[in-house]
């Protein structure tokens, strides 16, 4: 069987927009140690983030992402677990869309994990895809930063672009801006408690090919 992430280019398989209708361009958001963002706001004021960003999309962007792999130190430096482990670097591709945005099965879906992460800085509602097929080895893949009340139940399946699941507000996302935090977990990457963890060290970086590949391939517009 295929595996992840070479299903992209299997014609038995056809991969379902995550966000259905998105128009142009996204809006790039750099999130890197290098970017100049932080130089204007406090990387933890998000509600200023969020208004930051909406001035940078008005009239220009209706969608924006920032990067998978992308080292995020300064972001993740009044996190003492991160500090203490050195996990900077970011396993999943943050998609930015507004507030309530649903959310669709990119391919035939069950749901593993439904639940809601508390704290300054974690997941909030967050939702772990199955996804099973006789063309391609099991992954997962999860979502956070979700709509607290309107997450699915464990064990329900969906069919490919059917929505489960929105986008979450401050108070219910882990107090972030608008987005989806979306993260390709492998079997392997699971037994390894990839689940809790959306930053890896820079030891780690070699091996995430086989734990948490990039999301690039499973992000259809």
């Amino acid at each position: 069987m295929m595996r992840y992430p070479y299903i992209a280019y299997s014609a038995k398989i056809k991969i379902h927009p995550v966000f259905k209708n998105l128009a142009g361009d996204p809006l790039i958001v750099d999130m890197s140690v290098d970017s100049p963002l932080f130089d204007a706001i406090d990387v933890r004021n998000q509600k200023g983030f969020q208004k930051l960003l909406d001035d940078m999309m008005k009239d220009q962007y209706t969608w924006g992402v920032s990067s998978y792999l992308e080292n995020r130190e300064i972001v993740l430096s009044q996190c003492p677990q991160m500090v203490e482990e050195q996990r900077f670097y970011h396993l999943g591709l943050d998609v930015i869309v507004p507030l309530g945005t649903p959310l669709h099965a990119p391919l035939d879906a069950r749901v593993m994990e439904s639940g809601y992460e508390a704290g300054e800085g974690n997941y909030g509602g967050h939702v772990l895809l199955m996804h099973e097929s006789p063309y391609f080895d099991t992954f997962y893949s999860f979502y956070g930063h979700l709509n607290k009340g309107k997450l699915p139940a464990i064990g329900i399946g969906f069919v490919a672009g059917e929505a489960f699941s929105y986008i979450g507000d401050f108070h219910e996302n882990g107090n972030w801006f608008y987005h989806t935090h979306l993260q390709i977990i492998t079997q392997k990457g699971l037994d390894r408690g990839y689940l809790s963890k959306g930053y890896c060290a820079a030891k780690d970086l070699a091996i995430m090919d086989e734990l948490c590949p990039s999301p690039l391939s499973l992000f259809k517009i």
